[in-house]
């Protein structure tokens, strides 16, 4: 991709943290530092040719199945979905009874939602049973699950990527949002995660590791996802919550809140 490709992108990837922003401030709560994170890997997957979807037809057979396991982000998702046309001219409100926009992905409140998420540890599990599916169907389709690194600690987690190692899903493709944080505090003070890429490894997964924050890595990162080895794939992207941000950034307490009044408007300074 050429550099005035990858500079539209990390506009798009910009206007995204503002958007966001904006919808967070009017609901008033909300998952704002995570958001902001990974917000330069979703632009890669949505706008970077990476993603088959159809914004006019949210069950085509063949479109490749995202699942957002970390379902705290969803205003990013929310708002990627937006700017990639599912919502078309609509504005709805976050987190307000009867929206669209549950306080993490509902399937039953937006279509455009590939799985309810929302307790970690149950998109990775969805997303194995879905890339299961797509084989016996043999529909030529890929499953992309974003998880965390909190929900490493999850059993459940383990069990998934187990039977994936086992069934030889190389229609996979985990995306780990790795920022070293969670509710209260560093994942090595919390949980004892060990070295993930090896344990991944050992459990029979190819495993890349790329800056989440460098659009044309992570562009040529997700292009050799394509081999057809019988083994799924992990890529760890490390990330920097609050990215974009530098008031916010690395601040575990940006983990599940939303900008008050004065870290709108320092925040949209920002992103203008």
């Amino acid at each position: 991709m050429e550099k005035k490709d990858i500079e539209i992108l990390e506009k798009k990837a910009k206007e995204i943290r503002r958007d966001l922003t904006e919808m967070l401030h009017k609901a008033g709560s909300g998952h704002w530092g995570g958001s902001l994170g990974m917000a330069d890997v979703f632009t890669a997957l949505f706008f970077g040719g990476v993603l088959k979807y159809n914004p006019k037809k949210t069950d085509w057979k063949e479109r490749d199945r995202f699942i957002l396991s970390n379902g705290h982000i969803a205003p990013l998702y929310y708002t990627t979905l937006e700017h990639a046309g599912f919502f078309g001219d609509k504005k709805a409100a976050l987190r307000k009874l009867g929206s669209p926009l549950q306080g993490h992905p509902s399937h039953t409140h937006l279509g455009a939602v590939e799985t309810s998420t929302g307790p970690l540890g149950q998109g990775v599990g969805v997303a194995v049973g879905k890339a299961i599916a797509l084989k016996l169907k043999k529909i030529n389709s890929k499953v992309f699950c974003i998880t965390s690194d909190g929900e490493q600690e999850e059993g459940s987690t383990y069990e998934a990527i187990a039977s994936a190692g086992k069934f030889q899903l190389d229609n996979l493709v985990f995306i780990l949002d790795r920022n070293h944080l969670q509710l209260s505090g560093s994942t090595e003070l919390i949980g004892n995660l060990g070295n993930i890429g090896n344990r991944y490894r050992d459990l029979g997964w190819d495993v890349f590791e790329v800056d989440g924050h460098n659009i044309n890595k992570i562009l040529r990162t997700l292009s050799l996802i394509k081999s057809k080895n019988k083994k799924p794939k992990l890529i760890i992207a490390e990330t920097i919550m609050g990215k974009g941000l530098d008031f916010i950034e690395n601040d575990y307490h940006y983990h599940g809140r939303a900008p008050n009044e004065e870290e709108y408007i320092r925040a949209m300074r920002i992103l203008k």
